[in-house]
C-alpha cells in the first residue's frame, strides 16, 4: 500500500538549521503564528502519477492547448512527495508560439486550492493576466478558464499562479513560454540550446517543510530552498562537445532566491534578458538572476572534461556575523573531445526539455559558429529603439517610490535580535543567514509594504493612472532603515520598462525589461512604455512579500 497523508499527520517540524547556527534563547517548540499545510491530504501517494519531464507543446497561430493544473508524484533528494504540476510535467510544458501570434490555453482545475495562471512577462490583454480579483475571478476546484496569450514580443517568458504562489509556484506550477523570432540569427549564431529551469526545495529527512495554511511562513527573506533543482531535478546533467557554443535560457522560479550562475572558466557571453536582447553583447563571469527574470546566455565549453554549472555566492551567517564562500552545482555538463561536425549544425535546438529540430545558424559552418563566439554584437535596432525615448532619461521622476516592512506580534527573541543585527545588510540575501526566524515569522506579523513617496500611500492605497502611450519614469528606493532590509525583485505586469540608472549611475547596455533586482540601500531609475490599456499590478517578486502585502495596481487608459 502507498502512503496515505492525513490531516492530523499535518503538523510543524523544525526547519533544517545549520550546526553553526545556535538556537536563539525562548524559541524551543515555537512554531509559525499560522497553520501547517501541504497537498494532498487524504490521497494514496502511490495512485498519483509519476510527474513526468517537460515537453514541447509547439503551438501555431489560432492553436489551443489543454492544460489541467493536477497533483503528481515526485522524488526529489530520495524523497517522495506529492506536489502540483501542468499536464502531470515538472516543469509545465514548454510552450512554443512565433512572434505575432495568438495561442488558447484551456486550463483546468484539478487541485484543492483556487488557481489562475499568469502569463509573466507577456503584453497580452489584462483580461487574461491572471490576477484574481483585479482581471479575473480564481479558478475554483473543478472548473476552468481560456486564457486567450497573444505574443507580440520574441523571447523567453513564463507561467505560474497568481494565488498563494509560495505555495503553488513552490509545489511545481510553473512552465516556460518560448516566443520565436522570424529571424533565425535574432540571437545569433550557436550549435543548439539549453533550457534551464532555476528553482529550489525547502525539505528534511520526511520530505518538504509545510507551507503556511491562510499566511505566507518566511515572511521576512522569502522561503529559501536547501535543495537546489534545475528542470526539477537535482542532478541534473547534460553533455556538450569541445567547441560547442550552448546557448542557455535561464529563469529563476525560486520563491526567493537569487542565484549567481557560473559556468566554470567556461567563457560566457551575455545576450538578452526578460524582452529582448541588450544593446551589445558583453562577456561575464557570472549571471546573476533574481526571482522571475530571465536571461539568454552563450557558453563556448572549449575543454573536455566535467564543468559545473553552479550557484556560487558569499553566504552569511547572521548569528556570527560571518561570511563564507558557498558553490552548489546546479548541472554537471560532460564535455566530450569531439567538436560538433558540420552536418550536426541543423539539428541545433531547445534540447532541454524536449528537442524539435528547430535549425540554428545554418548558414554557418560548426566551425565558423565556434569562431564567432568571440564577436560581441551590437544591436542596431535595439540602440536605436531606445535612443527614441532618450528625450525621457534626464528628466525628473513623475513617481517615487519606497520599500520598507512591519512587523507586530512577532516573538520577542526574534525582535531582540534583529534589532541587535544593525551593523550591516547585504546588499543582497543570497542565503537564508537566520533560518529559524525567518521560518517563524509569518505574513500575519509581517507586512512588506511599497510606499508612495509623495502621497504616503501604501501597497493597495496606491493609486496611479495613465493613458496608453504614456512614457513614466518611476524612481524607487529600497530603504536600508527597516526592520530587515532585504532585496526586492520589481515586477511590473502588462508593461515593458528600462532600468536607467542604479544609485545614479546611467546603464550604458540597456535591455526591456519586466523584472529588476533592487538592492538593499540602492535607488533604482525605471522608464515604463505604458503601451497596453488596463489595470495592472507592481509587486515584489519574492512570492512571500507579495503574500505579505507587498503590491499595488494602476491604472492605463485607451484615452
Amino acid at each position: 500500500m502507498g502512503h496515505r497523508m492525513d490531516a492530523s499527520a499535518v503538523g510543524w517540524r523544525m526547519v533544517p538549521m545549520d550546526a553553526a547556527m545556535p538556537m536563539l534563547p525562548g524559541l524551543a517548540g515555537a512554531t509559525p503564528g499560522t497553520a501547517a499545510f501541504l497537498p494532498g491530504l487524504g490521497m494514496e501517494m502511490a495512485m498519483l502519477p509519476e510527474a513526468r519531464p517537460s515537453q514541447l507543446a509547439s503551438m501555431s497561430d489560432g492553436d489551443t492547448l489543454a492544460l489541467s493544473v493536477s497533483f503528481v508524484r515526485r522524488t526529489v533528494g530520495g524523497r517522495e512527495m506529492v506536489m502540483y504540476g501542468y499536464n502531470g510535467q515538472y516543469p509545465g510544458p514548454l510552450i512554443r508560439a512565433p512572434r505575432g501570434s495568438t495561442v488558447f490555453v484551456r486550463a483546468t482545475n484539478e487541485i484543492e486550492l483556487p488557481t489562475t495562471i499568469h502569463w509573466h512577462g507577456i503584453r497580452l490583454a489584462n483580461r487574461f493576466d491572471g490576477v484574481p480579483g483585479l482581471t479575473q475571478n480564481a479558478i475554483g476546484p473543478g472548473e476552468s478558464f481560456i486564457y486567450e496569450v497573444h505574443v507580440p514580443d520574441a523571447g523567453m517568458y513564463w507561467y505560474h499562479p497568481h494565488v498563494r504562489e509560495d505555495v503553488q509556484q513552490d509545489l511545481g506550477l510553473f512552465g516556460n513560454l518560448l516566443v520565436t523570432h522570424p529571424d533565425s540569427d535574432y540571437y545569433g549564431p550557436a550549435h543548439r540550446e539549453e533550457l534551464l529551469v532555476l528553482d529550489d526545495l525547502l525539505m528534511d529527512e520526511h520530505g518538504p517543510i509545510p507551507w503556511g495554511a491562510d499566511a505566507p511562513t518566511h515572511a521576512l527573506m522569502g522561503r529559501f530552498g536547501n535543495v537546489l533543482l534545475a528542470n526539477g531535478r537535482s542532478d541534473h546533467r547534460i553533455e556538450a562537445a569541445t567547441g560547442e557554443v550552448v546557448r542557455f535560457f535561464l529563469t529563476n522560479v525560486a520563491n526567493s532566491r537569487t542565484f549567481n550562475v557560473t559556468f566554470g572558466s567556461s567563457p560566457v557571453k551575455l545576450v538578452a534578458s526578460d524582452l529582448g536582447l541588450f544593446e551589445r553583447e558583453r562577456r561575464v563571469s557570472s549571471v546573476v538572476i533574481a526571482p522571475a527574470e530571465r536571461y539568454v546566455a552563450d557558453v563556448l565549453f572549449e575543454e573536455p572534461g566535467e564543468v559545473a554549472i553552479a550557484n556560487t555566492i558569499q553566504a552569511i551567517n547572521h548569528f556570527r556575523g560571518e561570511f563564507y564562500p558557498r558553490v552548489d552545482t546546479l548541472v554537471l555538463v560532460d564535455v566530450v573531445a569531439n567538436p560538433p561536425a558540420d552536418g550536426d549544425v541543423p539539428d541545433g535546438r531547445l534540447s532541454s526539455p524536449a528537442s524539435d529540430n528547430r535549425s540554428l545558424s545554418t548558414s554557418r559552418t560548426s566551425a565558423e559558429i565556434t569562431t564567432a563566439f568571440v564577436e560581441l554584437r551590437e544591436n542596431s535596432r535595439v540602440i536605436e529603439e531606445i535612443r527614441s525615448y532618450q528625450e525621457h532619461f534626464d528628466r525628473p521622476p513623475d513617481h517615487e517610490l519606497e520599500t520598507t516592512v512591519r512587523v507586530s506580534g512577532l516573538h520577542p527573541s526574534i525582535v531582540l535580535s534583529m534589532e541587535a543585527d544593525t551593523l550591516y545588510f547585504p546588499p543582497i540575501e543570497w542565503n537564508d543567514g537566520m533560518p529559524m526566524m525567518n521560518w517563524l515569522s509569518s505574513g500575519n506579523e509581517v507586512s512588506w509594504i511599497l510606499r508612495d513617496r509623495a502621497t504616503g500611500a501604501e501597497n493597495d492605497e496606491i493609486d496611479w493612472r495613465f493613458r496608453k502611450g504614456d512614457v513614466v519614469k518611476v524612481r524607487i528606493f529600497n530603504s536600508p532603515d527597516s526592520f530587515h532590509p532585504m532585496n526586492h525583485p520589481i515586477h511590473i505586469h502588462g508593461q515593458r520598462f528600462l532600468v536607467l540608472e542604479m544609485d545614479g549611475v546611467r546603464t550604458h547596455n540597456m535591455v526591456w525589461k519586466d523584472t529588476a533586482l533592487l538592492p538593499v540601500g540602492s535607488t533604482m531609475d525605471l522608464l515604463v512604455e505604458m503601451s497596453n490599456p488596463g489595470a495592472w499590478m507592481v509587486h515584489c517578486h519574492i512570492a512571500e512579500h507579495l503574500s505579505a502585502g507587498m503590491m499595488f495596481s494602476f491604472v492605463v487608459g485607451e484615452n
